[in-house]
């Protein structure tokens, strides 16, 4: 508590206020005084009312001086009640440092037990600040855009853009030089990777550099043009979104089930590549499902804040994960358009900024509307390449709504179709049960394993009984290749007296759960046709293996089953019919069964038959008995399972749903599939103020809750005032008024960050008073007001930028300045960054000539080291893509939250279980071992060396050093100097001579397929050499 100090004016005699020149110049309360007080006091003396002490508040300057205008401060004006800590113009006379610099510790501020000491530089701030007359200014964020003017500068000819003033206004005033221009090898592959996140060609590298030579900034213009025209820009600037909209492919938790969210991504993609304006890029997608008729595009865009997690654990509260969900979506919002800590206002009226827990939880109503519960919630149909498509031919798009429209009078028939259906099997009572057309014959496995350590062991019979082992096991079984071609595979469940019940699984009622079910044939995946049962529990049926899902299966009933059709402790079988005929010269085919859903529910005793016809349908016990239960005495279950078996075997409605597909892909089009949006209630839900941030306990004192906005910042519009109930809409156009102050000033520093490594506000997450000072607050006001005034278009921002001197310096340090500016805050040179994870992937994929250019569409799964999923509490599936899909962007990566893709953590990616507005940078030894061991780096090495091989043909000295130069072309888009040609020479031939030596290693680190002319030691130290450049600081860092 702050009173009156015993010789308080005898302790600041013996501190005296001593200035220099520079100190001495105007104290700015925004730049330097804030920051102080927000760090060391607003805990204790901030706007939080129930953390206040002494009823003092130091953001306020009616609190912090009191009634203390025109006194005079002598001799001892702190005896008056009216005088607060600070006396303006008297820093001698104030109580403020007078607890500053006492020793006492009952009297010392800040009190030691909070251990934030203040400096002398800081003490020495203050009181100047306070001879100055204290004067308090609104915090610089929450402020309107200044109308900056372009300060004059000496070095004219260096300007190129409005972004130079303010830069080199700053350095001529420190009387610092800028640094030279980058040469334009090193400019290419800058803007390359910022702009695309790729590695220019050879090719497009010399163009340039003759362009270059002809005019510097025209080149670099007609660069910066074609870059942004490039469709790979989408992808890599929404990637830097897609941290923002926490996107993933999976739902987070424990179990972390899949979900589909891939055209989000997309439409993000196609916003960007078309330059959608930033104020209707956010309108969509904090609103789209709101806007009047809207597109099927702006619901997807809606799908932002459907990327928040869902817990998918048995017994959990819904409401509380709800809330859950409402909650992220507030401190997403903040963060991502604001720069505000909101959540710390969550619990209680935040410590340091302007928010007060009832405008927290006003915020929060515009969200608490929505329909979704946990996983169930509104949802649309969407079309691979949908979101890409542009101008289609009319007569493709009306035989696509002719196909549709046949689909919907099937279903709008569905109820006679199934009536017809169930007449049918009763009439025919079973007859092909026994006999489905299909000649079966035992296969024997030829490999067993499983990865949880449970023992297959082949019994007579060729069955195979599994051991105990973990409790979601995954079997792998290989079997012998077949004379003839195979159509079908049965899988054939036997009961064994050593199983629990005497099983046929391994549960304790005898039981299973069978997840998933996989085939492969060198290692390709084998496309099932359709997959069925002679017997499962309802909604357990064998169909389910094959869904790529992994919280369903194919279970059965037995044990102590009394219900009429159940068939306990018997054999039972599925049968799997392939798209294509199995060849016999194809190979031994792998058979993976996995148990994901229900622990220790594995399969114990079990055999394969294969078939060369396929089957005929097979119509179980269940079914039959159902069928046979008059339609008026059927129960809710028996409706079920008819529904569910009636549309298994829905051939009319199959070939109606294969005509739209057919049409879908004459227009462009790939699979359809129901991906998350946002959607309102109808009647709307009442918000309360939730104490201690609990959601059971409700402050009905204060009682419910309007939507609104901040009033720290600009109020909405009267339009949206006067509404019974404001909504998401109007919280989006209000975030993007021209009028506010944050969006436009937060969007703006963090495309800064993109190309510098850090913002002109350093904490590009936090712009409230614990956050740092704008190192050029007017050129971030000029570029958030260019932005505006540019119809809020990104792409033209990011030329303003790409094009500046600023950007085009060199990012050569300068010894001399390290004590004048160690971290570049002037920024009188270019910063070099090390690329993102997904940058280091897409690099190689680049350099290495794999690269799949397709854009969009599901995730896919490369290359990734085993054990990833041993500590998950579910295993995914994860078989690495053949062909194409192989070599996609790092950004199209199947990512999963409990269990990221491996590379991408090491190289810092988030796990997105919340909002990541920006990543952090790590250098450490795995990154290394990553770039050098991992297989699919490897891999991409093996690519890059088959490439060069292939683009400069011969052994000799000359061919060797012309390859060695195409490849520095290819990694680091310059000539190497000859010293460096040299060394990998030595490199290459010793490698080749250790690879001669030693034929097996050289077979295994040879690209599969190489150029004539070399042989295998030859190419394996190719190899060798890409994976060597691969691995250098210069292959992963931007310039």
């Amino acid at each position: 508590m702050f009173r009156s100090l015993p010789a308080w004016s005898f302790l600041i005699a013996l501190f005296p206020v001593c200035l220099s020149a520079e100190e001495s110049k105007t104290v700015d309360f925004n730049r330097d005084i804030r920051p102080i007080l927000s760090d060391k006091c607003f805990q204790c003396h901030g706007p939080d009312d129930k953390s206040r002490k002494a009823k003092l508040r130091l953001d306020i300057r009616e609190s912090a001086v009191g009634d203390s205008t025109g006194l005079d401060a002598r001799p001892d004006p702190v005896k008056s009640e009216k005088v607060g800590v600070i006396v303006p113009g008297h820093a001698d006379a104030s109580e403020l440092v007078a607890r500053l610099l006492t020793t006492d510790p009952d009297e010392i501020m800040p009190p030691a037990k909070v251990k934030k000491p203040i400096s002398k530089k800081e003490i020495e701030l203050l009181s100047q600040w306070i001879e100055e007359g204290a004067p308090y200014d609104g915090h610089w964020s929450f402020r309107p855009l200044a109308d900056a003017e372009l300060p004059a500068v000496k070095a004219k000819s260096w300007v190129k853009n409005g972004i130079d003033h303010f830069i080199l206004a700053q350095l001529e005033q420190k009387k610092i030089a800028p640094s030279p221009e980058a040469d334009p090898s090193t400019l290419i592959r800058r803007m390359s990777l910022d702009l695309v996140g790729l590695l220019p060609e050879p090719e497009r590298v010399k163009r340039f550099v003759a362009d270059y030579g002809r005019d510097h900034d025209k080149a670099v213009a007609a660069l910066a043009d074609e870059l942004l025209a490039s469709p790979h820009y989408g992808e890599r600037w929404g990637r830097h979104w897609l941290d923002q909209a926490r996107y993933a492919d999976s739902n987070g938790y424990t179990i972390d089930g899949e979900r589909t969210m891939w055209p989000y991504r997309d439409w993000v993609i196609r916003a960007i590549n078309d330059d959608l304006p930033f104020d209707q890029f956010t309108i969509e997608q904090l609103a789209g499902d709101l806007l009047p008729n809207p597109t099927k595009a702006q619901l997807v865009a809606s799908g932002f804040h459907r990327n928040t997690l869902i817990n998918q654990e048995g017994g959990t509260d819904n409401e509380q994960f709800r809330n859950e969900e409402v909650v992220d979506r507030v401190n997403t919002t903040g963060a991502v358009w604001m720069g505000l800590t909101l959540g710390c206002a969550q619990c209680h009226t935040h410590k340091f900024d302007p928010i007060t827990q009832k405008e927290y939880f006003e915020m929060f109503a515009f969200f608490n509307q929505g329909d979704d519960v946990n996983n169930v919630g509104a949802t649309v149909e969407v079309s691979e390449g949908e979101m890409f498509l542009r101008d289609p031919d009319p007569k493709l798009l009306g035989a696509l709504d002719q196909a549709k429209a046949a689909l919907a009078a099937l279903d709008r028939d569905k109820v006679k179709r199934q009536e017809a259906w169930e007449k049918s099997l009763i009439a025919n009572d079973n007859k092909d049960a026994n006999a489905p057309g299909a000649s079966w014959a035992r296969v024997k496995p030829t490999k067993l394993s499983a990865e949880g350590g449970a023992k297959l062991e082949l019994q007579k019979g060729d069955s195979i009984l599994a051991g105990a082992g973990g409790p979601h096991e995954v079997y792998r079984v290989e079997l012998a290749p077949a004379k003839e071609a195979i159509t079908a595979i049965r899988l054939k469940l036997i009961p064994h007296a050593s199983l629990p019940n005497q099983g046929p699984g391994r549960a304790g009622n005898g039981n299973i759960v069978l997840t998933r079910v996989e085939f492969f044939q060198n290692g390709k995946p084998l496309t099932v046709a359709r997959a069925q049962h002679d017997h499962a529990q309802p909604g357990f049926s064998a169909a389910f293996t094959i869904d790529g899902k992994t919280d369903t299966g194919w279970a059965i009933n037995v044990g102590k089953g009394t219900a009429p059709g159940v068939k306990m402790n018997a054999e039972h079988e599925a049968h799997y019919v392939f798209a294509e005929p199995i060849l016999a010269s194809g190979g031994p085919v792998e058979v993976v069964l996995r148990h994901e859903a229900n622990a220790n529910y594995n399969i114990g005793h079990f055999a394969f038959d294969v078939s060369p016809t396929a089957p005929g349908a097979v119509t179980e016990e269940k079914l039959l008995t159902t069928l046979k239960i008059a339609p008026a005495d059927r129960s809710d279950a028996d409706k079920k399972l008819l529904t569910a078996e009636f549309d298994k075997a829905d051939s009319e409605r199959r070939a109606a749903v294969s005509r739209i597909a057919e049409a879908q892909k004459a227009i462009g089009l790939g699979s359809s599939v129901k991906t998350m949006v946002m959607r309102d209630l109808a009647t709307p839900r009442e918000s309360f103020i939730h104490i201690r941030g609990d959601f059971l306990r409700h402050d009905t004192e204060t009682g419910p809750l309007r939507p609104n906005v901040l009033a720290a910042l600009p109020a909405m519009p009267d339009s949206a005032k006067e509404k019974a109930l404001p909504n998401r809409l109007d919280l989006a156009q209000w975030l993007v008024r021209a009028d506010h102050p944050l969006t436009p000033r937060v969007t703006a520093n963090r495309v800064w960050m993109r190309y510098f490594g850090k913002g002109i506000v350093e904490t590009e997450n936090d712009f409230g008073t614990q956050g740092s000072f704008p190192t050029h607050p007017e050129l971030l006001d000029w570029l958030a007001r260019s932005l505006i005034e540019g119809g809020w278009s990104m792409k033209a921002l990011h030329k303003t930028i790409v094009t500046s001197a600023t950007y085009r310096q060199s990012s050569m340090a300068r010894p001399e300045l390290n004590d004048i500016d160690p971290l570049n805050h002037l920024l009188s040179r270019q910063n070099r960054i090390r690329v993102e994870a997904e940058i280091v992937r897409d690099a190689a994929l680049s350099a290495s000539g794999l690269f799949t250019e397709k854009i969009g569409g599901p995730g896919v799964k490369p290359p990734q080291p085993e054990g990833v999923y041993a500590f998950t509490q579910r295993k995914v599936s994860w078989v690495a893509a053949e062909g194409p899909d192989r070599y996609r962007r790092a950004m199209y990566t199947q990512f999963y939250r409990s269990a990221p893709y491996p590379l991408l953590t090491t190289f810092d990616s988030p796990d997105f279980q919340s909002v990541c507005t920006g990543r952090v940078r790590s250098n450490t030894p795995l990154q290394s071992l990553t770039l050098a061991n991992d297989e699919a780096m490897i891999e991409l090495a093996q690519g890059l060396s088959a490439r060069l091989m292939q683009e400069i043909g011969g052994t000799d000295s000359v061919a060797n050093r012309e390859r060695i130069r195409r490849a520095f072309g290819h990694c680091f888009s310059r000539e190497p100097s000859e010293a460096e040609v040299e060394a990998v020479v030595a490199f290459q031939e010793k490698q080749m001579a250790g690879f001669a030596a030693d034929a097996e290693g050289a077979k295994a680190v040879a690209p599969e397929k190489w150029a004539e002319g070399f042989d295998v030691a030859a190419a394996a130290s190719w190899t060798a050499v890409a994976r060597a450049l691969m691995n250098t600081d210069e292959f992963i860092t931007r310039e």
